[in-house]
């Protein structure tokens, strides 16, 4: 193996060492074997381009082309031309994924589930880390500054990971990162000459010199050592890289830390799960009544079949006074109520929790409006730790014949908010309709799914469900009718857009307990999440399918003369002790918890591994080792013939068996075979004698090129022809001019002096005259001729020669070989 080709295989495996450190942050861990499998088809193909050799930037092009190639093949075959050409559609499937991955990555607890977006974002970072490195270390022989984005790979794991054994990772990365930097350092050493390995010892004997080679080992193992063990003797420099990320959620250690959500479904089971209910929210309110007092945090629009979260909108700044709530017409009633909040010190929260429509809020910080949802979010770090702040909201009060004569939505809302993706389950439409079967209209069928889950439907609140995501996740709930809000929610959710209803989900907090003091305590356990339907003339409207949750609307109950639908009983919280306003332990899942998925999810899936739609990794291997061909197969006439070229023109050792072929055009073994039938008279000593066979094949070489480029351009050789005549040929067929036409000649003559002179005279240049002559015959034809003779070349076809003259030569060995082992040693008698 070569210097380059050893340093290549290094940074690959610098790369995969240092992709080590993102294996605790999925599971499963399939992904890594599928990196493996395309960083070495990218590793291989850098190679060739090196070996060819084909220009830096044209080899880093070669590269990052089958990369992306490869990614369209795992990952967007189906929008792709033949599976394997990326066109407008694939990059937006890219583009879907690389958003579904950074929403599943702030959605999920460590291990997330290996969804299509974060494999996405796993190889197609492990791919470009492994070009970076390869490219700084191989294609331009700099191994000390490809450590920079091994660092940056092994830096992004080990800030999302629970930094149990970061130390281990950092082991792993830096020995690669030291592999890579003592095969360089060999490689640099062995341009010089045989690396020395120092003298042997002999025992009793005095210590000789040390090997560079050797010595830099130890140095590397020194400062790895060091950089482990001297931040272990420093306790006051914590924080870094190699430091832990503690236990609980957020920053701080124990009880008093920051409990963070960048999506609120992230904790909102971990909530309804605690030992000790803390308290949350403290209000004071001006109604008395309490239960339509849930408080909002965000609203979740976007369904993509697993879970739902917040579309992607534009904020700007807090406006004085809120718009109208959106299809809120003039004829319902409301009241309006102002509520002050305050939040408690540990309880940090992006988004502004209020009641909902707020008309205008009266904040401190900084913070922005999405006028969409109505939502306030926090801009800049801004949360809602310690926060005091007054809401003025508006007590919508619908009547349920307002809500039943509803007019249709408007065409766009109904298509943004009706969207469902072609991979739910079709038993979610089939049970919406078998449930709402009689239903007049809208309003009715969403009264009937409500009642459905919290009454007759024959569905249990438990937050002790499995859970997980998946594209059968809600078939699976209507299966075991079991779940807690977040499924109750997103069930009837889903299942009122298959109905044409435009529906999204809230998340946020049911009513409070009240207190003796007037307020009213909000606590861990009171984190809900509901659906809410749009009806034009009232708006987005909370419905409460979650049993013995929250509280039913009063507008729920049909005000319609002959309804058949029953009043629902009223839902409160479950009895429990009032919130503390101590904090407890914590409120996070442990490790352990997260490894056996215990965590909150999205919705329930079948125990067992996420649902994985990209197969078996064999599958995934074939599909690859398939793309490989396609792309290299119609290359392999051009790349055989580009190394062809580079091997003839700058070789200067071998030459090519047999005047005859070389002469004629007949097939050759090329450059690097014997110059069995050159003849070298006269030649006194083995190394005068080998310089002249090296010479003479160079120039059998050189000419074997002029011949094949001529034939690449449309002049077919002719193997009766003498070097001279086969010039005087080629001149006249290409219509070459005195310049070229004199190089074609020079050729000529120097393979005649080899060829028939007692003692051939050294000729020089011949390599520049033939690269001459290439471009006077390219200036002299079409465009479809150049791009032939550089896709496919005429004279390719001399490597079907070469394999058809090793696989006869095969079998004539073979042949030989199993008649000796047949014949019969002499004298020996048949019995």
């Amino acid at each position: 193996m070569s210097g380059r080709a050893r340093m290549a295989v290094c940074a690959a495996a610098a790369t995969m060492m240092a992709a080590c450190a993102l294996l605790p942050l999925v599971d499963p861990a399939t992904w890594f074997l599928q990196a493996a499998i395309l960083l070495v088809i990218q590793t291989a193909v850098g190679a060739a381009a090196r070996r060819i050799p084909l220009a830096r930037p044209l080899t880093v092009a070669a590269q990052l082309v089958v990369t992306l190639m490869l990614c369209t093949l795992v990952f967007a075959r189906e929008q792709a031309l033949l599976g394997l050409i990326p066109g407008p559609e694939a990059f937006a499937r890219f583009a879907d994924l690389l958003q579904q991955g950074t929403d599943d990555v702030s959605r999920y607890a460590i291990p997330a589930p290996l969804s299509d977006g974060i494999r996405l974002l796993l190889i197609g970072g492990v791919l470009l880390i492994g070009l970076a490195v390869d490219t700084l270390a191989v294609t331009f022989r700099s191994a000390a500054p490809a450590g920079l984005p091994l660092l940056a790979l092994y830096s992004v794991a080990a800030g999302l990971s629970d930094g149990g054994a970061d130390w281990l990772w950092f082991l792993i990365a830096a020995v690669g990162y030291l592999m890579m930097l003592l095969a360089e350092g060999r490689e640099r050493l062995s341009q010089w000459g045989r690396v020395f390995g120092g003298p042997p010892r002999t025992p009793g004997g005095e210590p000789g010199a040390v090997s560079p080679v050797r010595t830099g080992r130890r140095i590397g193992a020194v400062a790895l050592g060091v950089a482990l063990v001297v931040p272990l003797a420093l306790p006051a420099m914590n924080g870094g890289l190699l430091d832990g990320a503690g236990s609980g959620v957020g920053a701080g250690t124990g009880g008093g830390g920051t409990i963070s959500a960048v999506n609120p479904l992230v904790s909102l089971r971990d909530s309804l799960n605690v030992d000790e209910d803390r308290q949350v929210l403290s209000l004071r309110t001006e109604t008395s009544n309490l239960s339509n007092l849930y408080l909002r945090i965000v609203s979740l629009d976007d369904f993509d079949g697993t879970t739902w979260k917040p579309s992607r909108r534009g904020i700007i700044g807090v406006p004085d006074e809120f718009p109208t709530p959106p299809g809120l017409g003039p004829d319902v009633r409301r009241a309006e109520v102002r509520t002050r909040i305050s939040a408690a010190e540990w309880y940090a929260q992006d988004w502004l929790p209020m009641p909902y429509p707020a008309s205008g809020v009266d904040v401190d910080g900084n913070w922005r409006y999405e006028p969409v949802g109505m939502t306030v979010v926090g801009d800049h770090g801004q949360n809602t730790r310690g926060a005091q702040y007054t809401v003025t909201s508006l007590d919508v009060q619908p009547t349920a014949r307002q809500l039943a004569n509803a007019p249709a939505p408007s065409a766009a809302l109904v298509r943004d908010f009706t969207e469902v993706p072609d991979s739910l389950p079709a038993v979610v439409s089939r049970t919406a309709r078998e449930v709402t079967e009689g239903a007049a209209n809208p309003y009715e069928q969403a009264v009937k799914l409500q009642e459905y889950f919290a009454l007759n439907g024959g569905f249990q609140y438990d937050t002790e469900v499995d859970a997980g995501s998946g594209s059968q996740a809600i078939a699976k709930f209507l299966r075991d009718k079991q779940g807690f809000c977040i499924h109750f929610s997103f069930a009837m959710a889903s299942m009122a857009r298959t109905l044409g209803i435009p529906a999204r989900v809230a998340v946020g907090f049911a009513p409070g307990t009240p207190q003796a003091d007037g307020s009213v305590s909000v606590g861990l356990r009171d984190a809900h999440a509901w659906p809410e339907l749009y009806f034009e003339g009232v708006g987005w409207t909370r419905f409460e399918p979650t049993p013995n949750r929250g509280t039913t609307p009063p507008y729920t109950v049909p005000e319609i003369p002959g309804s058949t639908i029953p009043e629902l009983p009223e839902q409160s919280r479950p009895t429990a002790e009032a919130p503390s306003a101590e904090p407890s332990a914590s409120t996070s899942c442990t490790v352990e918890q997260k490894r056996l998925q215990e965590c909150g999810a999205a919705l329930p899936v079948d125990p067992g591994t996420p649902e994985d739609k990209s197969g078996p990794w064999y599958e995934t291997a074939a599909w690859v080792a398939l793309g490989v061909v396609v792309v290299v197969l119609p290359l392999l006439p051009m790349l055989w013939r580009l190394r062809r070229r580079s091997v003839r023109l700058t070789s200067t050792l071998h030459a090519p068996s047999g005047a005859a072929g070389v002469l004629g055009g007949g097939r050759d073994r090329g450059a690097g075979s014997r110059a069995d039938g050159i003849r070298v008279e006269a030649v006194p000593g083995e190394a005068e004698r080998r310089a002249a066979e090296a010479a003479a094949g160079h120039v059998l070489a050189v000419w074997r090129e002029l011949t094949d480029s001529a034939w690449d351009y449309g002049i077919v050789p002719d193997e009766a022809l003498t070097p001279r005549k086969a010039a005087a040929r080629i001149v006249r067929l290409g219509e070459l001019e005195e310049a070229p036409a004199a190089a074609v000649h020079r050729v000529a003559g120097a393979v005649e002096q080899v060829l028939f002179a007692p003692r051939p005279q050294a000729v020089t240049g011949l390599a520049a005259e033939v690269r001459q002559v290439r471009a006077a015959l390219r200036s002299r034809v079409g465009w479809r001729t150049r791009v032939r003779a550089v896709l496919a070349p005429r004279s390719a076809v001399r490597a079907l020669w070469d394999v058809a003259d090793r696989w006869s030569a095969f079998r004539a060995r073979w042949a030989g070989r199993r008649s000796a082992l047949l014949r019969r040693p002499s004298g020996q008698q048949s019995g």
